[in-house]
């Protein structure tokens, strides 16, 4: 109904019982099973997209081209293109986006801010649908 969502190969993991203390700077695709006490960084113009799986933590600010969320953020994220907060979802900061799909059930506690820079479309999307 919205156009496919493009996603490429997954090229990093940090697996659920894995912490890391420190910044991540990362490019392609990664996945964040465990913990994170820092900031997560897409390194610019390489179509990033970072996936906060149910049991991913992160402490620090986020800012990627797509980022799924179904874990936890306490800190800003900035997502450049597309930001889908899943149901089990919390974001505990000021989230910047330029597309919002969001799931009944999930929490952000901030500020949602439009990047009116791009043109940009913002959708709900309905569980189960």
């Amino acid at each position: 109904m919205f156009g496919p969502k493009v996603l490429s190969t997954m090229d990093s993991l940090i697996g659920p019982a894995t912490r890391i203390d420190g910044h991540l700077l990362f490019r392609g695709g990664m996945r964040i099973d465990g913990q994170v006490r820092g900031n997560v960084t897409a390194e610019a113009g390489q179509g990033s997209y970072l996936v906060v799986s149910e049991h991913g933590r992160i402490d620090g600010e986020v800012r990627c081209d797509h980022l799924i969320v179904n874990g936890e953020i306490s800190g800003a994220v900035y997502a450049a293109e597309l930001l889908e907060i899943q149901p089990k979802a919390r974001i505990f900061g000021n989230v910047t986006y330029k597309v919002l799909e969001m799931h009944g059930g999930a929490q952000v506690l901030g500020q949602l801010i439009h990047d009116d820079t791009h043109t940009a479309v913002e959708h709900l999307a309905v569980s189960g649908a």
